[in-house]
């Protein structure tokens, strides 16, 4: 029987590369988000840099490995047939929960998720020995949990993120006091010295601390670096100085642009110097257990697992080939781009588009925050206030959605404080968090950088709860899921692996569909109605008539489909089409929400204009309303099974339905082709379409007074005609207002 464990260790391996880069995908927010929201280099820079400090943090992580092997629980109390089930049952677990956090875009902590798994796993394990057992009771678990250790890593992860968010309020606090936003002005005198300092620390806690773990560097030099730190640091300070200021004077390259892209460089080495283990510690671990028991010559079910107490070096070139996995998932991963995405928007300077919506918990700290705040400034001198306000104005910019997300300064405090934070941990052997960590000092920096201002703040509030109530949730989550897979693991064997691979494989492919369905959606979006970079008239108004032309073939095929998926019972369709209304909604209320950004870029060109695509925008949302008071009532009357419209009834919505799509194929073309002299001809169309729903209305009440039809058909017949009136109206409106600001866009252009 000894080839089924060799089995379990080839398909931990596989698990492995599954999960390095669901994995991957998750934490590359880590050590990206900040070059990516402060524009520091080009995209392929940022990424090359990334990658080198992946590869080169993956030799780092050899004595991380420990914690996989002994860190949650007692290996010697474990037969290897009960350790490769808690091993099996922690990797399926890992790879299916991170990949469902991946596709949904929230950051979650690796760490968390493999500490609770690993816990999860072991606990089933030993819970299913004790009830097997006729000496042993419920209160022996705990000899099975390695306990002191597992509330030392949860303990500290849940420390790390006070700490991470307290030391990144605080030092971004002082930076900016020192540089303010107008910090190229100051960088002639301080930027050099700033800059050597971080750099300087990065370099200690990253290279210094950090080779204690690798495997390949000789005693002599850690000797060497343990005897001489102050020294190599202070030479560090200097030479980076030195080094800054000449770039600065030769290139006009700023000292924080610098840090940020070492930083990026040191923040992803300490990545995988601390998460690797995350993602292979676990199959290693099989692996020396398996070996472990090959060279015993011992029964599997009498072999104790105490090997796995002695100190294991991981070889380079495994390291190795688990970098360059996790550098592929760098580049090719568009799940990790929609998880920097979230981490960027919830620190960005700037208000805008916000993913998450206001709450009551959120709402009564903004109020507490506010009356705190004015409690404090009553305290403090005037001149003091006046003086530290002036450090905290930030200078007007184009509101380009182009620009940075935040600037330099706040980039350069993220990455240097993160990585320095994580590389502290590491050289002390604790699996802190990298996700929380780098998550948490993002967002301590962004509150004391006021990047969390009265209009955006509830908003951002929510959303980071939101991620940290998804940490709890991981933790829950991976301890539940790894036991339930473990004890069905240890059962069933063999038989339980294939159909839990079977059942990951499945998920993953799943959500790789739907996040692939979801991105493309998105472009589609954009490539549409995207206004952003445009710099000449013409194009502005090509950009509003492509929108309002998507506008009305929405709403064209969402109210034909909606009829005559009534007339017709359809429920199918109809739930898609309901779908399609909800997204569509989304999309125009994004439109609205960029209102502000697209009009500065506007009015630099036809300032007189601007109120008639507020008028567009302002119908726009009024016929994405009207569509969804029409599809909502037919669909929950078509999917809760009640009776179909009567027969003449039908009849009355063919004839409209047939005239609409008339007048929404003219209105169609009108706007395609700008030609809005014919806009009459629409105008009135609708009107007689108007009337004939009026005419409609009165045949409903006459129906009513013969009794031919019942309360719910009324209610639902009434509230359709009312609907497709006021979808008219503003369909009316749009047609008109869009060809107002064609023509009056274009006569003042000319003028000009």
């Amino acid at each position: 029987m000894d080839y089924i464990y060799l089995i379990f260790v080839i398909v931990l391996f596989v698990l492995a590369i599954s999960d390095l880069v669901v994995g991957v995908s998750n934490d590359a927010v880590n050590f990206l988000n900040s070059a990516i929201g402060a524009k520091a280099a080009p995209g392929n820079v940022i990424m090359i840099v990334a990658s080198l400090g992946v590869l080169i943090g993956a030799t780092f992580s050899s004595g991380m490995m420990e914690v996989a092997r002994k860190g949650i629980f007692n290996p010697e109390m474990f037969t290897v047939a009960e350790i490769m089930t808690v091993f099996l049952a922690v990797m399926i677990t890992d790879v299916i929960l991170l990949d469902t956090f991946n596709t949904i875009g929230l950051p979650t902590s690796t760490t968390v998720s493999i500490v609770f798994e690993l816990l999860g796993a072991s606990v089933a394990v030993a819970a299913v020995k004790v009830a097997m057992s006729d000496v042993e009771s419920v209160a022996d678990i705990g000899k099975y949990i390695n306990s002191g250790s597992a509330l030392a890593i949860i303990g500290g992860i849940l420390l790390s993120v006070v700490i991470a968010f307290l030391v990144g309020a605080l030092v971004q606090y002082v930076s900016r006091l020192i540089f303010s936003f107008r910090y190229r002005r100051n960088l002639k005198w301080a930027g050099s010295a700033f800059g050597a300092l971080a750099i300087s620390a990065i370099f200690y806690f990253i290279v210094i601390k950090g080779l204690k773990g690798t495997t390949y560097v000789p005693e002599y030099i850690l000797d060497y670096v343990k005897m001489n730190t102050f020294k190599i640091i202070g030479f560090s300070f200097i030479v980076w100085t030195i080094i800054l200021q000449i770039l600065y004077h030769l290139f006009r390259t700023n000292a924080p642009r610098v840090v940020v892209i070492v930083g990026t460089f040191a923040l992803a080495m300490a990545f995988a110097g601390n998460d690797l283990v995350n993602f292979i510690g676990v199959p290693l671990a099989g692996l020396a257990s398996y070996k472990a028991y090959l060279a015993s010559g011992v029964e599997a079910s009498e072999f104790m697992m105490g090997a796995l107490n002695q100190p294991v070096q991981s070889g380079t070139l495994i390291l190795l080939g688990a970098g360059a996995v996790m550098i592929a998932t760098l580049w090719t991963s568009s799940k990790a781009k929609a998880v920097v995405k979230t981490s960027v928007d919830l620190s960005r300077q700037d208000e805008g588009t916000e993913r998450f919506a206001a709450t009551s918990f959120s709402r009564f700290m903004v109020r507490s925050s506010v009356t705190f705040s004015e409690t404090i400034n009553k305290v403090i001198p005037e001149k003091v206030r006046n003086a530290i306000e002036s450090r905290f104005q930030v200078p007007e910019n184009s509101e380009d959605p182009g620009e940075p997300a935040f600037d330099m300064i706040r980039a350069s405090v993220n990455l240097s404080v993160a990585s320095i934070l994580i590389a502290i941990a590491t050289s002390f052997k604790l699996p802190l968090s990298t996700t929380y960590v780098t998550f948490m000092v993002a967002m301590g920096s962004s509150l004391s950088d006021r990047a969390w201002g009265r209009d955006s703040a509830v908003y951002r509030i929510t959303g980071v709860f939101t991620v940290v109530a998804g940490w709890f949730m991981t933790a829950l989550v991976a301890f539940s899921a790894a036991f339930i897979v473990a004890v069905f693991l240890f059962y069933t064997s063999l038989v339980g692996i294939i159909i839990l691979v079977a059942i990951a494989t499945t998920i993953i492919v799943r959500t790789h569909l739907i996040h692939k369905s979801s991105e493309k959606k998105k472009s589609d979006e954009i490539s549409q109605n995207n206004h952003e970079f445009i710099d000449e008239t013409g194009k502005y108004l090509d950009k509003s008539n492509n929108a309002v032309k998507t506008a009305i073939i929405k709403a064209s095929k969402i109210y034909y489909v909606a009829i005559s998926s009534l007339i017709d019972e359809d429920r199918r369709k109809l739930k898609a089409i309901r779908n399609e209304v909800h997204d569509y909604n989304d999309h125009v209320k994004e439109l609205k929400d960029n209102l502000y950004k697209y009009m500065k870029k506007l009015n630099r060109f036809t300032p007189e204009t601007g109120h008639y695509y507020v008028q567009v925008l302002d119908y726009m949302r009024e016929v994405a309303h009207a569509l969804n008071y029409i599809t909502e009532p037919i669909y929950d009357h078509v999917s809760n099974k009640h009776k179909p419209i009567i027969e003449s009834q039908q009849v009355e919505l063919t004839k409209l339905l047939n005239k609409c799509s008339e007048m929404f194929n003219n209105a169609i073309h009108i706007v395609k082709e700008a030609k809005y002299e014919d806009t009459s001809d629409v105008v009135s169309t609708i009107e007689e379409l108007v009337s004939e729903i009026d005419q409609l209305r009165r045949v409903q009440i006459k129906r009513i007074k013969k009794g031919q039809v019942s309360t719910r058909n009324t209610m639902l017949y009434l509230g359709l005609l009312q609907e497709s009136k006021n979808l008219l109206l503003f369909m009316n409106n749009l047609v008109k207002a869009q060809r107002d600001f064609v023509i009056f866009t274009e006569k003042q252009n000319e003028e000009s």
